[in-house]
């Protein structure tokens, strides 16, 4: 049966890698900018639209706001890579905004961003992958028929994509991304050349439409609330930012340097790129409306519900190149298919910041490790699964889904910043060079500046959105903390009622005649009642078996075992494709093939709980083992279980359940008891 199911596994996702192969699947700057860079890259398609489309509720008047709103976007994008290029650099591990907050602002804190994160990643594939459908739905009526199965058709696609490897992903996802930025750029500035030098007139498709103003005359408070939620729409663009600094790790080395190079460029690029659609909007006189079918007019007479609203990239590059043009079609084009690639950067986010906090004992271990490609499976398939039930629930709306955005983003920029602030302060309390002093004071100011901007755009954004769906990213936000806050106390209580005692170790490991194997993945209580349970059996030979995935583990595990003395040989098995059951399959059966009449008996250590959600948050290393040496000839196998808290408690409850009498049974007493009435005679 493993080798039936293995094949289908290597056609889709290819063979496995062996751990020293890592390094050849770290990424260089090139594949690293498009496969993290690409959710923010690909919002300036929709970004100055939401901008103008909040605007046009004052209407056309209120456009020349736009391109204050564009600076204080660039200023804020500005400020936000900035401090994380700081973050790359004192933070490279990978945790990010997780880890910054965690280290200074507390576990809480740092637990509340990496919820708000999972949340946003996974609202990041939700709401890519159903623009991208509807997109494409308008060229194929298919698609728009059957839009929720064409989604999850296209997040099962992405996932496989992701799980052959990040590099191997990222080469595929680099062309279309780099089409895409080079068409804007383009557009760009040939737009300019042919505004400024040949001083042609450009109109988009609406230029000549008028916006019916919802409100008129805004002044006051009433217009600022209103800039301020035309910012907080603009600030789309900055979705994703925060995936480089997750993703430190899958860099090539200097992997913080090129971090930051990476962080910089896609900076740069994001920021010319939203100015230059923003302007070259301006200049061509595109027309946005909340309510298209109402409020855009033309000729004086509402354009019904027959218009199909065309997005501001589309309407400029009309204007540029012209309608149906060469350049045109491959930026469209272009455009959708970069739409769908911007949920990679949440495939790539998601995992790693899922092992983090797996390392850190919030989320099951087995997304700590890294798959056959290695790549971190576990979480890829976590996070698909995760996207793919929101859209089966919202019905691949995208409309709907977008109202649950960037809460998540904001919560972790503002605490992150936050964090950066105090990170600087500790700092500048001790040190006392002058130049390294005035260096932490300007980004200590800029980390300030950051914090105020993000918070101010995260009140705006519950403000405004709150009531139409932002509640639901909050509502997971929670749900996150208190899973993550569930399993931690759980793993904490197991870890401190299996630690081994330091008093009397000898008691465990008693003389003995016996020749056993013993399987030991760490030294504590289960592995050492185990070990004192095979030598009481008296065989004539006794070793201990373990099998080293992560060498430093096991020269921990090592040294543990001669720092207490264990008069057991302990037996290392390498093991390069980090696998378990078959190196020590293989080891038994060694074993036999030297002495075929001996029978060999394995002894395995097992927690018991009592709980079954309990059971999905350990390795089920053992219950595959037992499986497999169940079925090799000569093997005994025997389970040496470990009794947690939780086991006696479900012992209790299984007791009560055994002496509960349901309601009435006392008083009837037990049915197979009662008397039968005697049949009436008759007369």
């Amino acid at each position: 049966m493993s080798k039936l199911t293995d094949v289908p596994k290597r056609i889709l996702i290819g063979r496995a890698l062996r751990s020293d192969k890592l390094g050849e699947t770290l990424l260089p700057k090139r594949i690293a900018l498009p496969v993290f860079a690409s959710d923010p890259l690909s919002s300036v398609a929709y970004a100055p639209g939401e901008v103008l489309l909040v605007l046009s509720v004052a209407g056309l008047s209120a456009y020349h706001f736009s391109p204050w709103i564009a600076l204080a976007v660039v200023v804020l994008m500005f400020t936000v890579v900035a401090s994380y290029r700081q973050n790359v650099h004192a933070y490279p591990s990978g945790g990010g905004d997780y880890e910054v907050a965690t280290t200074n602002l507390g576990p809480k804190a740092g637990l509340t961003v990496a919820s708000a994160l999972l949340v946003d990643y996974v609202l990041t594939v939700a709401v890519s992958i159903s623009s991208g459908i509807e997109n494409l739905g308008s060229a194929v009526p298919f698609i728009v028929e059957h839009k929720v199965a064409s989604a999850v058709a296209v997040i099962l696609l992405l996932t496989l994509m992701n799980l052959r490897g990040v590099k191997e992903s990222g080469s595929l996802f680099a062309i279309p991304t780099y089409v895409f930025v080079a068409g804007v750029f383009i557009m760009i500035v040939w737009g300019a050349y042919k505004g400024i030098v040949l001083d042609e007139t450009m109109k988009a498709p609406t230029a000549d439409f008028e916006i019916k103003a919802e409100h008129q005359g805004l002044a006051g408070f009433a217009l600022v609330f209103l800039l301020l939620r035309a910012f907080s729409s603009g600030c789309a663009a900055l979705t994703g930012v925060e995936a480089i600094s997750n993703g430190v790790p899958a860099f090539r080395k200097p992997k913080s340097k090129n971090a930051a190079t990476t962080l910089a460029l896609m900076g740069g690029l994001a920021v010319t790129m939203f100015c230059g659609i923003i302007f070259l909007a301006m200049a061509t006189d595109v027309r946005m409306a909340e309510k298209p079918a109402e409020d855009l007019l033309h000729n004086g007479v509402p354009v019904g519900e027959g218009y199909v609203q065309d997005p501001v990239i589309s309407q400029v590059a009309a204007a540029v190149f012209g309608d149906g043009t060469f350049f045109f079609i491959v930026l469209a084009a272009a455009t959708a298919l970069v739409l769908f690639l911007a949920a990679n950067t949440a495939y790539n986010g998601f995992p790693l910041l899922g092992s983090i906090l797996a390392q850190d004992r919030y989320l099951p271990r087995q997304l700590h490790t890294r798959g056959d490609r290695l790549t971190f499976s576990n979480g890829i398939v976590l996070l698909a699964g995760a996207a793919a039930l929101l859209v089966w629930v919202y019905g691949a709306d995208s409309t709907r889904l977008i109202q649950l955005y960037i809460v998540g983003v904001f919560v972790s920029f503002t605490l992150s910043q936050i964090g950066m602030v105090r990170h600087w302060n500790r700092h500048l309390a001790t040190e006392r060079d002058p130049a390294k002093r005035r260096h932490m004071i300007r980004s200590r100011a800029i980390n300030a500046f950051g914090a105020f901007f993000t918070g101010l755009v995260l009140v705006v954004v519950l403000a405004t959105k709150f009531t139409h769906g932002a509640w639901v990213a909050l509502l997971g936000m929670v749900i996150f903390y208190g899973t993550m806050t569930a399993i931690r106390r759980h793993y904490d209580s197991v870890a401190d009622e299996i630690a081994a005692a330091e008093e009397r170790p000898d008691e465990y490991v008693r003389p003995s005649r016996v020749r056993s194997v013993v399987l030991v993945s760490k030294l504590h209580k289960p592995t050492l009642r185990a070990l004192a349970y095979a030598k009481l059996l008296h065989a004539h030979e006794l070793e201990a078996l373990t099998v080293s995935v992560d060498p430093a583990e096991t020269k921990a595990l090592k040294e543990e075992w001669e720092r207490r003395g264990i008069n057991v040989p302990l037996k290392i098995l390498d093991s390069p494709y980090r696998e378990i059951t078959r190196p020590v399959i293989e080891y038994v059966k060694s074993i036999r093939r030297e002495s075929p009449r001996d029978a060999v008996s394995v002894y395995i250590p097992e927690y018991v709980v009592g709980h079954w959600y309990e059971h999905l948050l350990h390795n089920q290393s053992a219950l595959r083992l037992k499986g497999r040496l169940l079925f090799t000839p000569g093997v005994m196998v025997t389970s040496v279980p470990y009794q947690l808290q939780s086991s006696e408690a479900a012992k209790k409850r299984a007791r009560k359940r055994q002496e509960w009498n349901a309601p009435g049974s006392v008083r009837r007493g037990p049915v197979e008891k009662r008397q039968k009435e005697p049949a009436a005679k008759n007369n």
